[in-house]
């Protein structure tokens, strides 16, 4: 994979210091939970659940379909509101942020990517990375698109539409897209799930060294154990509760 140049940001790394220095987690869950109403009862989806995340660490969330880890990503980025607990992102509360300020930081500081690629069907591959860029009007958009698009090996794909590209490829261009922006924050919801074993390996392979080489923080939702071992730490979830917690240290004594 070719390698990115240096950060085209110039407050990131200033930005990625402060944080590491104060020891401020970048992402912080405090006693999160979420219930739906079904019928005449409420739903429990996620249950009091405490996470923190360090700067640069790589998470990876196990459990059963129904156990609430795509919840747990929502919740995160401040798509969907707990119905009690708190979400702390950099070391800002979103339940301190109105829907602009929500809108800003998931804009500058978070990344997806998801199962289903989720990709603009009517714009090129090419398009699709320069959306965010564009969004947040960073400097060389077009040359930082190009650029993010050789490191995951679709230099020759550019200007090919998500219907002309392979399931591999489409998730790769929403891999560049997510990476486009340099995010201290990326949300991985099953990436690899609609993928062959082949080409989800690749792609996970791909996922892990972007994100050891940019330093940001990687919360990835998987049921997939043999994924999961590529993480710092697994987070098991069963029936909205955080029942073990693990990681490579542990295991290697």
């Amino acid at each position: 994979m070719t390698p990115l140049s240096a950060d085209p940001f110039a407050t990131r790394p200033q930005e990625a210091a402060t944080a590491s220095s104060s020891g401020t987690p970048r992402v912080e869950l405090r006693q999160l939970t979420k219930r739906f109403r079904s019928g005449d009862r409420w739903l429990t989806v996620l249950d009091q659940v405490d996470l923190s995340v360090d700067t640069g660490e790589f998470v990876a969330v196990l459990g059963p379909s129904g156990s609430g880890k795509s919840t747990l990503l929502a919740l995160t980025a401040g798509l969907e509101p707990p119905s009690s607990g708190e979400v702390w992102i950099d070391g800002e509360r979103l339940a301190d942020l109105d829907e602009d300020g929500l809108a800003l930081l998931r804009r500058r500081k978070i990344g997806f990517v998801f199962q289903s690629f989720e990709l603009l069907h009517n714009l090129t591959a090419l398009e699709n990375v320069l959306l965010p860029l564009e969004l947040i009007r960073a400097p060389r958009s077009e040359a930082r698109a190009r650029e993010i698009l050789a490191a995951v090996e679709l230099s020759d794909r550019l200007h090919h539409y998500p219907a002309q590209l392979s399931g591999g490829e489409q998730q790769r261009v929403a891999l560049a897209r997510a990476f486009a922006s340099d995010p201290m924050i990326l949300l991985a919801d099953e990436p690899t799930g609609n993928l062959d074993s082949a080409t989800g390996q690749n792609v996970l392979a791909q996922i892990v060294e972007l994100q050891r080489e940019r330093g940001c923080t990687l919360i990835l939702v998987t049921h997939d154990r043999a994924i999961a071992a590529a993480a710092d730490r697994r987070i098991h979830l069963e029936a909205g509760r955080v029942v073990d917690v693990d990681s490579n240290r542990d295991e290697s004594g």
